[in-house]
């Protein structure tokens, strides 16, 4: 299976969450595919099965992608699907994650509710996408805490601690792309039929 990232996080995160199913999964670069890939869908689960079908329709293989964010209420669900090209896609992370603090500066304690989404999206060999979402609820922290995870995880709190904090088994544990890939696990030996 492909998985349409170049995020070596995600990879990491799926390869772990995915293990138990044997399958080897390979990055579009390990697979030699990268095309490029215009997001362009107003929902994660537009966006994510845009990545797949790109991928599947080059490759010919099975593929799966994940399209994920934070949606913070306070910002109307801001940054959402526009999350890693938020203040510019070539932005790095302690900037982005600056700007969102910056935005936040007014919020109240109970404003600053906050949530991962997660949409995966599986496009076997008959080329139907297949697609699961789950969301993972938090705040949104007044600084940057732990040394794990990748993205806005320093600042996204699920009670004391910030995902940044969490190991990988306990993020992916409670996570919003851990439990849409095993929503995705779970129907996979179906889909493969």
């Amino acid at each position: 299976i492909i998985f349409a990232t170049g995020n070596e996080g995600k990879m990491r995160e799926i390869r772990l969450i995915l293990a138990d199913l044997g399958l080897p999964i390979l990055s579009m670069k390990e697979a030699g595919a990268e095309p490029e890939i215009v997001e362009n869908g107003s929902t994660f689960g537009e966006n994510a099965t845009i990545k797949a079908m790109t991928i599947h329709k080059v490759t010919g293989k099975s593929a799966i992608s994940d399209d994920s964010g934070l949606c913070v209420d306070y910002l109307d669900g801001r940054p959402g699907v526009y999350s890693a090209r938020y203040q510019g896609e070539d932005t790095p992370y302690p900037e982005k994650i600056a700007a969102l603090l910056a935005e936040l500066k007014d919020a109240a304690p109970e404003e600053r509710t906050a949530r991962f989404t997660s949409a995966i999206c599986f496009v076997g060999e008959d080329s139907t996408p297949h697609l699961f979402e789950a969301s993972c609820e938090g705040t949104i922290g007044y600084e940057c805490r732990g040394e794990n995870g990748f993205g806005y995880d320093p600042i996204f709190y699920v009670g004391e601690r910030s995902f940044a904090q969490l190991s990988g088994e306990e993020k992916d544990a409670m996570s919003h792309r851990g439990k849409a890939l095993r929503l995705f696990a779970e129907e996979l030996p179906q889909l493969l039929k």
